[in-house]
């Protein structure tokens, strides 16, 4: 009987530490570069509107950059992203999430403080 009382409590412990404990969905620059791959080509050459994989893209990141650190993330990602691959137009890059019927909180700029995004 005690030995039973003993793993009902540790049980209950353990049931109330997984309800309580935070769950974070983090950000990776894995998932936006990924997200936006379908993006590049367009980001080279601009052109009238981005292809549907694209913009379905930019709209998944926006929906996934749910927090202000996962904003922050995602603004140094795609600096980042800007600095290594050759040949983003960078008027291109800041238009894009307009161009996709998107509005974000900050401006898509390899000079965007990243910091103050909230």
């Amino acid at each position: 009987m005690a030995a039973a009382l003993k793993l009902v409590s540790a049980l209950l412990v353990l049931c109330v530490l997984v309800n309580t404990a935070p769950i974070t969905h983090a950000l990776a620059c894995g998932q936006v570069t990924s997200t936006l791959g379908p993006c590049i080509s367009y980001l080279r050459t601009g052109g009238r509107s981005p292809p549907v994989p694209c913009c379905n893209g930019v709209r998944a990141l926006n929906a996934a950059a749910r927090t202000t650190p996962d904003r922050q993330t995602a603004c140094r990602c795609l600096q980042t992203a800007a600095r290594q691959i050759s040949g983003i137009k960078p008027n291109v890059a800041a238009s894009l999430p307009g161009a996709c019927g998107v509005n974000i909180p900050y401006k898509i700029s390899t000079s965007t403080d990243c910091a103050k995004v909230k």
